[in-house]
């Protein structure tokens, strides 16, 4: 059997360059004994067995080592599919290729089972210098799709990470919950790799000596207003059932007084006390003129 990447990367590569004259910058293997660049024809493996000490090893002993998975996937068990932690999964997928007629039909009787219940088989293989499990996931058009899982001591314990003391409402929940259900879909395909086009726009026009696109400037919120955790998802609930013609009524945001507003109120206040002082002072001299008279 053969593994087969059933994905392709499509990232885009930079290469280091010195910044004064764009010559690529590479890196190079010396050899520290003999102080010169070696070509690759002459590098092997090594292992440390101490410090000062370092033990050859050939690729032709690790292809004979004494090990069933060196040459062969070996499947160990067949397993719920719910009962695999997505945390396992190293985020590789690849499709088995078998290598020979005698390898077809053991393929074939494989994959049939397994599309015909929610089982998943668990297998081990030598690839890449250590012994690994493989999930045998799914079948997707008649062939094995698997994924590299994670041996139980390479996942870390999550448990202190969780946040503590943190009480939230039912209503709060059945918040949670309306929004869980108003962007429930079955079908994720349209979703497209935003950053990767804007970043071919930049380097498509730096390659054409044109200015890159500018970023567009959104309109800015006005100001004085505090929308809470809360309203951002009655805001989402509401978007996503109008999407649908559904009536959700409106989000509640809360309005707070900006500083500036705070200072004015204040101002509004005094003026008053002000006036009345005033005019008070003024009745008292037209008084005095009148017993006066």
């Amino acid at each position: 059997m053969k593994l087969m990447s059933a994905t392709e990367d499509r990232s885009v590569r930079f290469h280091q360059v010195h910044t004064e004259d764009l010559g690529r910058v590479r890196v190079r293997k010396f050899c520290e004994a003999e102080d010169r660049e070696v070509s690759a024809g002459e590098i092997g493996k090594g292992f440390a067995v101490s410090r000062d000490t370092l033990v050859e090893v050939a690729d032709e002993e690790l292809e004979q080592m004494p090990l069933p998975t060196a040459k062969a996937i070996e499947i160990v068990a067949f397993v719920p599919a719910a009962s695999i932690d997505p945390v396992r999964l190293s985020g590789d997928s690849y499709f088995l290729q078998y290598d020979s007629p005698v390898e077809a039909k053991p393929y074939v009787l494989i994959a049939r089972a397994l599309a015909r219940n929610t089982k998943v088989a668990v297998a081990k293989l030598a690839w890449h210098g250590r012994e690994r499990r493989v999930l045998l996931l799914r079948v997707r058009d008649g062939a094995l799709v698997a994924h590299v899982l994670k041996w139980d001591d390479e996942v870390r314990d999550p448990s202190e990470l969780a946040p503590k003391d943190v009480t939230v409402t039912v209503s709060e929940i059945d918040e949670a919950l309306q929004l869980v259900d108003s962007m429930t879909t079955d079908d994720i395909s349209g979703y497209r790799d935003e950053y990767r086009k804007a970043l071919e726009a930049v380097l498509e026009a730096k390659a054409e000596g044109r200015q890159p696109p500018k970023p567009s400037i959104e309109a800015e919120e006005p100001g004085g207003k505090v929308v809470d955790l809360m309203a951002a998802l009655q805001e989402s609930v509401r978007k996503a059932q109008a999407a649908r013609g559904e009536d959700a009524g409106d989000a509640e945001v809360h309005e707070m007084p900006t500083a500036k507003k705070e200072t004015a109120g204040k101002a509004a206040g005094k003026a008053p006390a002000k006036k009345t002082a005033k005019k008070s002072a003024a009745a008292k001299k037209s008084a005095r003129r009148q017993r006066g008279a």
